[in-house]
């Protein structure tokens, strides 16, 4: 194990294994304060050894490694047991920091739920860079607490979705889940939609109505855009959350009510707070539980290029043959910088689907402000002949121009074009070496796959 030495050398004792069997067997003969184990064993995975090592030492720390790091695997891990989550590649610092922190907590160790394993997979959330494991652990963590949760993001990455699976897991699940976007009201108007009014209260109110608030009962409400909120009315949901109750508009009786909140905002608060802009009370009851989201130009071409292709199986039409995109485009997309985040991409993914050619996006099918904005510039693509037969060509010339014609369409993948011809890539990769005399015997695979008849 590569972590043994290392942790030996920071004096702790030590018991390696080599599989997951092996470490239960282990601990039923002996309790140990941390255990550190990968997710994905043969025969006995992580999980499970998360699971007993829960039910047969509850106080003992459990650890979990993986090189898959995923919301789900996360989830699932913290959920089953586990004191927390780390994604391969490590440091091995980081390692011994948290195993000493989990040494220390070794005495306090926590109940944690273990009814159900849950899946998160339905909440939107793609991705397992470092930055994204580590929002994917908070939202496991919030789920199972009533914690005031504060989700600081920019604009586009996916606070709503964060706050609705933090709510799909917890508790409140079968209550409702009311999201408010502040910023899209007045202060007039928010405080009688988030708190009710009653009849006569204002002109236009014809009867009592319920806010907000009191429909989320039992329920979560999301409030989005924070920091556009007047300082009166900061006032009055900081009593909101100081006493669970609300009073409608018009009316001198409060109501109880039994909702969590959960904020989000793509400012920073606490600067506000330091510049007198938002209250310091409200911030702090709002932040017991903050979540930050990285922007997409953050998480990296491998994560940005999983965004894409979950965006084109979510937009796919129903019984359409399913859409790809070319290595070159995913290179100019992984160059362009995605202010809008993770909404702009989608975006543009829901666009180049709409107006792609043959089941294939291609740099052409992108928005030209992007391709033209991307660090990355396409390569030139082959251009794709006016007309196959206004000449007259042989055959060879008339494979020539087809070949031009599938790689133009394909923005110059060679590897898709050769699944499109019907051939391999090193048929393809060696017609295309060939000088302009003709084809020779050699090449009747390719003369024979555009033609349609058998070499003899």
């Amino acid at each position: 194990m590569a972590l043994e030495v290392p942790l030996r050398l920071s004096g702790y004792e030590v018991t390696a294994v080599s599989d997951g069997r092996e470490a239960i067997e282990l601990a039923r003969a002996k309790n140990f304060d941390v255990v550190l184990t990968d997710i994905f064993m043969p025969q006995v995975g992580g999980l499970e050894v998360v699971r007993e090592m829960r039910r047969l030492s509850p106080a003992t720390r459990v650890i979990a490694m993986t090189a898959r790091g995923s919301m789900e695997i996360a989830f699932e891990a913290i959920e089953q047991g586990a004191f927390d989550f780390i994604a391969k590649p490590f440091e091995v610092d980081e390692v011994l920091a948290l195993v000493k922190r989990a040494t220390e907590h070794h005495e306090a160790s926590q109940a944690i739920s273990t009814e159900s394993e849950q899946d998160f997979s339905a909440s939107g959330l793609i991705g397992h860079s470092a930055k994204m494991v580590r929002a994917y652990k908070l939202i496991s963590y919030a789920a199972r607490t009533e914690a005031t949760v504060l989700i600081e993001g920019a604009s586009g990455t996916g606070k709503e979705l964060v706050a609705r699976a933090i709510h799909q897991y917890s508790r409140r699940a079968a209550r409702p889940f009311i999201a408010v976007n502040c910023s899209a009201l007045t202060e007039a108007l928010l405080e009688s939609e988030l708190f009710g009014y009653t009849r006569g209260s204002f002109t236009g109110a014809l009867g009592d109505r319920a806010g907000l608030f009191e429909s989320a009962d039992g329920g979560t409400i999301f409030l989005d855009e924070l920091s556009t909120m007047t300082p009166a009315f900061q006032a009055s949901l900081l009593r909101v959350l100081q006493d669970k109750e609300v009073r409608r508009v018009g009316d001198h009786k409060s109501r109880r009510v039994d909702m969590r909140v959960i904020g989000a905002t793509n400012t920073n608060l606490e600067e506000l707070v330091s510049r007198d802009q938002f209250r310091a009370d409200l911030f702090y009851r709002l932040s017991v539980l903050t979540i930050g989201l990285p922007p997409l130009r953050d998480r990296g071409r491998e994560e940005l290029e999983l965004l894409a292709r979950h965006f084109l199986r979510k937009h796919a039409r129903e019984g359409q043959t399913p859409i790809q995109i070319t290595d070159e485009t995913l290179d100019v997309v992984s160059g362009y910088d995605w202010p809008g985040n993770v909404r702009e991409l989608e975006n543009t993914i829901e666009h180049a689907i709409a107006i792609c050619s043959r089941g294939i996006i291609t740099i052409n099918d992108l928005p030209e402000s992007i391709v033209a904005r991307s660090s990355i510039k396409p390569a030139q693509q082959i251009a794709a002949p006016v007309s196959l037969l206004d000449d007259r060509p042989t055959l060879d010339e008339l494979s020539r121009r087809y070949i031009a014609l599938i790689l133009s369409e394909t923005g110059g993948n060679k590897s898709r074009a050769a699944e499109i011809l019907g051939i391999n890539r090193r048929t393809l990769y060696r017609y295309l070496d060939l000088s302009a005399e003709p084809a020779d015997a050699d090449d009747s695979e390719m003369l024979a796959s555009l033609s349609g008849s058998q070499p003899t």
